[in-house]
């Protein structure tokens, strides 16, 4: 399987030819989801879910299939009929060839006031990677690759370790880290990789890893 970081929480995954993207949202490139067979979004938040971006991909692409909790699908749906598909937590699937299972229900608290949305997150090829959205879910089931939400407004770094901890993957890669300015990044990356007890790794925007 070869996995390409793109920028923020997206990623591509590629397999015997066929591809998959995760989360091409409006902080990641614009061909962020352009050549995939079939997308998974994890939840509404632009950084995630980029509502034109997607319904590009699908008009350029009649094959493209999306899968989506019900609050993405349900603004795209209707324009393509049999193409949008609805999960939910403990759902599974096969898209683009790799076999996935949706863990999770909300997203993670941002504050209080703020109310919490649907996310989910996608264990995919049983166990190989997981990508969480943006929640700090921990699947039933031994996880080798965890695409790690490293910064953002609703987590704090003790909350990013502990949750490499309790996943315990064999390794962890960075994603979610738009936000995270280069001065700061040696900060968590000793931090992540002192204390997670995982390796640690990053990988820039377009740079691939083969798993």
């Amino acid at each position: 399987m070869k996995l390409t970081k793109k920028s923020h929480a997206c990623v591509r995954l590629e397999k015997d030819g066929r591809t998959l993207v995760l989360d091409p949202g409006a902080f990641s490139e614009q061909d962020a989801a352009l050549g995939a067979e079939a997308i998974l979004v994890t939840h509404e938040h632009l950084d995630h879910f980029d509502e034109k971006r997607l319904r590009t991909a699908l008009e350029t692409d009649p094959a493209v299939v999306v899968w989506a909790p019900a609050s993405v699908a349900e603004k795209i749906s209707a324009a393509f009929p049999g193409r949008v598909h609805t999960v939910g937590h403990g759902d599974t699937f096969t898209a683009a060839g790799f076999d996935v299972q949706v863990h999770g229900e909300l997203h993670a608290v941002i504050h209080p006031d703020i109310p919490r949305v649907t996310n989910v997150g996608y264990l995919v090829d049983g166990g190989r990677v997981f990508h969480p959205g943006d929640a700090l879910t921990v699947p039933d089931r031994p996880v080798e690759t965890l695409m790690l939400p490293v910064m953002a407004p609703w987590s704090k770094i003790s909350e990013v370790i502990d949750y490499v901890r309790e996943v315990k993957p064999q390794r962890a890669y960075d994603i979610h880290d738009a936000l995270l300015t280069d001065l700061a990044r040696p900060i968590y990356d000793n931090q992540i990789g002192a204390l997670g007890g995982a390796e640690h790794l990053r990988l820039a925007p377009g740079e691939s890893t083969a798993l």
